[in-house]
């Protein structure tokens, strides 16, 4: 992957930048049987899957019982930061959460002492790993989905977005979602500019360009689909694990990565300084990593693998970062998102949402 930087986001301007889930569970982590006992905090989304290709086979394996925290990750992460006391051992969160807890101090400095299977994650992942944010545990990208009969044509690039054909057909992603930041970094190609050169001036100037072909933005995977499904839009920028998604709704979506490439957002794991189960908490990271545990979960969850030994076949490659949609996914630099973003909110909802 390209390098360009890395994240980090104010919890107050990310809350819908996280991965789904509002439910809690308690954080008082008893074996009765005796053994060791973890407190991981997660998200929320397909929690039954996450139970049964995660924390079974690590209880099992490790004479374990894990309790599960699971929530968006923004919550999360701003429970931690106010209480570091609250009895977290591992903590599973967004790209941007991580890189602000970095910056408070939150988390341990992991090593392949720790944790040996890091040495096997791959080149964007180890990126994100030196930056600070954590150890990758998934990958995703954005694309285009499109209804290539109701378009009339074949979309193969992100500047066939500015296509007057598209008038009033496409959505795009909210600023405040995971893919929000990213639709600024494709807008600011779109202006043949580096946008960390002008902090957004020249993508902003793009998304009003673009604005005519936008019926609205969006924050949900489910809205999404639900307006491919009505047929009030034709085409949208998205992030590949929603993809399913909206097929699922309208068999006739199409996804595709324009060859120029993408951009691509982690979710990252990290052991909070005060747990109270490190040696525990860097077994769970190493086995999270493992190529076993990626390949499984990469396949059920449709997440992109980060460790670097995980192959998949075309079928479970399908809608995913890996291969040679990973070889072009650039990394963002989401600490200077994190410097800008209070302004860019600002400037996308006068801009986008009036």
């Amino acid at each position: 992957m390209k390098k360009k930087l890395m994240i980090g986001v104010l919890a107050t301007a990310t809350l819908l930048m996280a991965a789904c889930g509002n439910s809690e569970a308690n954080t008082k982590a008893e074996n009765k049987n005796g053994g060791k006992a973890l407190v991981v905090s997660t998200f929320g989304l397909s929690e039954d899957i996450v139970k049964k290709d995660i924390i079974v086979p690590f209880e099992n394996t490790n004479d374990a019982k894990v309790t599960l925290e699971v929530g968006n990750s923004t919550d999360r992460y701003t429970k931690l930061l106010n209480n570091p006391n609250a009895g977290i051992d591992v903590i599973e969160l967004a790209q941007a959460n991580a890189t602000q807890g970095d910056k408070e101090g939150l988390f341990e400095k992991i090593t392949e002492k720790e944790v040996p299977n890091i040495k096997d994650l791959t080149v964007g992942a180890k990126e994100v790993y030196e930056s600070g944010a954590g150890i990758p545990i998934a990958v995703n990208s954005v694309g285009i989905v499109y209804n290539k009969e109701k378009v009339g044509k074949e979309i193969t690039s992100w500047e066939d977005l500015w296509s007057s054909n598209l008038k009033g057909k496409i959505s795009v992603p909210d600023i405040s979602t995971t893919a929000g930041p990213l639709m600024l970094y494709i807008a600011s190609d779109h202006a043949g500019t580096d946008i960390t050169t002008d902090k957004g001036k020249a993508a902003f100037n793009a998304m009003k360009e673009l604005k005519p072909n936008v019926v609205k933005t969006y924050s949900k995977s489910s809205d999404l689909a639900n307006m491919f499904q009505s047929g009030e839009i034709e085409v949208a920028v998205v992030a590949d694990f929603a993809v399913d998604i909206i097929q699922g709704a309208s068999k006739e979506a199409t996804y595709i990565v324009p060859e120029s490439g993408t951009y691509a957002n982690f979710n990252t794991i990290n052991v909070p300084k005060n747990s109270k189960n490190k040696e525990l908490a860097y077994t769970f990271v190493n086995e999270r990593i493992s190529e076993a545990s990626q390949k499984t979960k990469a396949v059920s969850l449709n997440e992109g693998p980060t460790n670097d030994k995980v192959t998949l076949d075309e079928k479970q490659a399908e809608n995913k970062t890996y291969g040679k949609v990973a070889d072009r996914a650039k990394t963002v630099d989401f600490s200077f998102i994190n410097d800008n973003l209070s302004n860019w909110v600002d400037q996308w909802n006068r801009t986008m949402n009036q």
